[in-house]
Order: structure tokens, then C-alpha cells, then sequence
């Protein structure tokens, strides 16, 4: 039964998460890691977003009983109840948004919020059915983690966390789009206006390269602006040329899934490989350019 109560949460999306979270935190503390403060910081977060995630799956359980990836969740099945599942997303929640606030800082409490209410609100119960723009959307509280992080050490929203927050959204577009082709028939199947569904397997390609390379002229600014060493620089364009060729090697390929397979994975590798990297390359002091 623990099991299911867990997948309800969505493991692989609470790892992304973590790790992003981890990232931001790495960024803004400048290799000076108080480690309680840090635990707190990623368990606050991670219940805020699993709270989102089994609110996802209450929303979700038409649509995903239509695909083949996701047939087999507890509320499809109806191993938990709706109602179960509800007290149990607000738990989470509320656990998640007291720890923020209480014991590491409103402005982290407040990103957590924003991207709860867009991923719950305008994308679970929105733009997901209704329109191609969902994934725009969507990558607006995938990209809030990081920014949580960063902002737990500066109690600042500065523009690093504008870097983070706009980076890390313009990552989302082709990760998301990648497992989109690879899965296209589950999202055919549901009816779900993702965007190579609702237009063509070609103009998707075309556009996660534009991403991708959006991405990587954004991250860039952190070295730019004195944020991060030449090393995170050489190590993130390294690393994102060879995103930029699977990119335009997509547009030759013989088998769509298996290339979106791998790209889709590609960009899980680089966004944990990029987020861990700010332990070794943030630079200390950093600039302060406060936003708000």
C-alpha cells in the first residue's frame, strides 16, 4: 500500500525537482552548505511538489486511463479513492508550505506557491486539454524549484533567480516534447493538444532546437554576469553542443521514438549534471543584483 501512496507522488518528477532545488541552493550558497537548512529546503519543496503531483493525478485520471504509460496508476485503478487521495495532496501541502515558511523563508514559500498554482491550476486544469501552449505554461512551475533554492540562502529574488527561473523554464520545452514524440500515441490517444500532436513531429523538432539553444544563451549570463567560473561555462556548452546536435540529428532520423527516447533522457543527464555542477563552479561573493 506504501507503494502506491508513493507513486501517487510521481518519484521521477519529485527526483527532477530535488535536484533542481539542490541546484539553486548550490548556486546561491557558494560551496558554504548548512546542511539542516538544506534538508529543510528540499523537504519543504518536495512535499509542496508531490502535493501537486497526486492533485495531477485526481485531475488526471480520464486522460490517463486513455494512455498506456499510465493505466495502471492507483486512482485509474481505483486502489485509492478520490477522497483519500485529496486529504492526502492536502498533507503534503500543507506540510510542504509550513516548512517553507516557517523554517526557511517566505520569498522560497512564495516560488513554492506559484509553482503549485500553475501546475495544479492553469496546467492540470487548463492549458493541458485545452491548448498547445500548455507545455509554456507547465515549464513555468517546473522551473520554480531552482529558484526556491536560490532564494532560501539570498532571501532575494535577484538576477541570478531571473537566470534560473528563465533557463530552466526554456529546459522544459524540448524534455517535455521529447517524451511527447516518444510517447505520441498515448497522447493521441487521450487527446491532448501537446504540441506534435496538435501540429507535426517536424515543427516539435524545430522548435526544441530553438529551445535548447534559448537555454544555453540564457545559462550562459550566470558565467557572463560573474556568477559561475569559467569552468561551469566550458562544461555547459560543451555539454550543450552535443544537445544541439541530437537536436538537428532528429530531423534525419529513421525511428522518431527511439530518437525521442534518447533526447528525452539527454536532457534529464545535462539538467542533473548542470544543477550538481554549481557546488564546484559558483563563484564567492557573487554579485548582487536584487530584483525584488
Amino acid at each position: 500500500m506504501f507503494k502506491k501512496y508513493l507513486f501517487l507522488t510521481k518519484p521521477g518528477i519529485l527526483f527532477g525537482n530535488f535536484i533542481t532545488t539542490l541546484g539553486g541552493f548550490f548556486l546561491a550558497a557558494q560551496g558554504s552548505i548548512d546542511l539542516p537548512f538544506l534538508l529543510l529546503t528540499l523537504l519543504g519543496t518536495t512535499l509542496v511538489v508531490a502535493s501537486g503531483c497526486v492533485f495531477n493525478n485526481i485531475i488526471d485520471q480520464d486522460i490517463d486511463q486513455k494512455m498506456q504509460r499510465t493505466q495502471n496508476r492507483a486512482l485509474v485503478t481505483k486502489a485509492i479513492s478520490v477522497p483519500i487521495a485529496f486529504i492526502y495532496g492536502c498533507i503534503l501541502g500543507i506540510l510542504g508550505f509550513v516548512i517553507l515558511y516557517f523554517l526557511v523563508n517566505p520569498l522560497a514559500c512564495l516560488f513554492a506557491g506559484i509553482g503549485f498554482i500553475v501546475y495544479v491550476f492553469l496546467y492540470s486544469l487548463w492549458t493541458k486539454r485545452s491548448s498547445i501552449h500548455q507545455t509554456v505554461i507547465g515549464s513555468i512551475s517546473g522551473a520554480c524549484p531552482p529558484v526556491i533554492g536560490y532564494t532560501a540562502i539570498t532571501e532575494q529574488f535577484d538576477f541570478a533567480a531571473l537566470i534560473l527561473l528563465l533557463g530552466y523554464a526554456f529546459w522544459q520545452m524540448p524534455h517535455s516534447w521529447g517524451i511527447a514524440i516518444y510517447r505520441f500515441q498515448d497522447y493521441a490517444n487521450a487527446n491532448i493538444p501537446i504540441l506534435p500532436v496538435a501540429r507535426t513531429i517536424k515543427r516539435t523538432k524545430i522548435e526544441s532546437l530553438i529551445y535548447v539553444v534559448l537555454f544555453l544563451i540564457t545559462m550562459n549570463l550566470l558565467y557572463v554576469f560573474g556568477y559561475t567560473n569559467i569552468c561551469f561555462a566550458i562544461a555547459l556548452n560543451a555539454i550543450g553542443l552535443y544537445w544541439i546536435y541530437l537536436s538537428i540529428k532528429g530531423f534525419k532520423a529513421d525511428d522518431d521514438q527511439a530518437w525521442a527516447k534518447h533526447y528525452f533522457l539527454f536532457s534529464v543527464q545535462f539538467i542533473t549534471v548542470l544543477s550538481l555542477s554549481f557546488y564546484f563552479t559558483a563563484i564567492s561573493p557573487a554579485p548582487h543584483l536584487p530584483i525584488f
